[in-house]
């Protein structure tokens, strides 16, 4: 059986510490997996930040309300269900994703989960497993799944590494020159058929 695993922020819906950045006018938020690929060290600078600033997870989640899926994200979400099994593998946290999953039709997701105080701050989080991504695609494939993966950041390579087929969504210009062999989409519908192709061809194989 094939299935498709795809990454939420930058491919899906914008993304979430972006957009609280924003809101907040603190630029120090604006630091993703893009920029740095060590997600321990990010998130740890994240919450320092929060706590500098007095912000908690009321704030994000209020941000959060406002966020829609990217344009035509929810459109290519369907078609993919339409032929295959898909899965959202996220290093966001529960807590930011469920109003984000019921905008997108409810597909499947694995992510992690905030640690948070009793007041309402972020004191740390909880990886649902290491290299969440990366496991969890080894994973399906001890159990005899055939995979394909996309995404955009520097914590998405392991498990496009890891895929029969591995595919970069707009992403920056210098993973595409330092991961050449992997082809790079900008539009939904280059990524669907990108997609359909090698399903095309497991499913010819069965």
């Amino acid at each position: 059986m094939y299935i498709t695993c795809l990454d939420l922020e930058g491919v899906l819906v914008p993304e979430i510490w972006i957009a609280f950045a924003e809101e907040t006018g603190i630029p120090e938020l604006k630091k993703t997996t893009r920029d740095e690929p060590d997600y321990d060290k990010l998130m740890k600078y994240r919450i320092e930040i929060l706590k500098q600033h007095n912000l908690g997870l009321a704030e994000i989640q209020n941000t959060i309300a406002k966020i829609d899926p990217l344009p035509g994200a929810k459109e290519f979400l369907d078609e993919l269900r339409s032929f295959t099994q898909a899965i959202i593998l996220s290093d966001t946290f529960e807590q930011f994703a469920s109003p984000l999953m019921k905008k997108l039709g409810m597909p499947t997701i694995f992510c992690n989960t905030l640690e948070v105080s009793k007041t309402g701050e972020i004191t740390g989080y909880k990886m649902r497993c290491e290299k969440s991504k990366l496991t969890t695609v080894k994973a399906l494939q001890s159990c005899g799944f055939e995979k394909i993966a996309s995404g955009d950041s520097f914590n998405d390579l392991g498990m496009i590494q890891a895929s029969k087929a591995g595919l970069l969504f707009r992403t920056t210009e210098q993973i595409k020159k330092d991961y050449p062999q992997y082809p790079a989409f900008e539009e939904y519908d280059e990524l669907l058929a990108a997609i359909k192709q090698p399903y095309k061809t497991l499913s010819s194989m069965k």
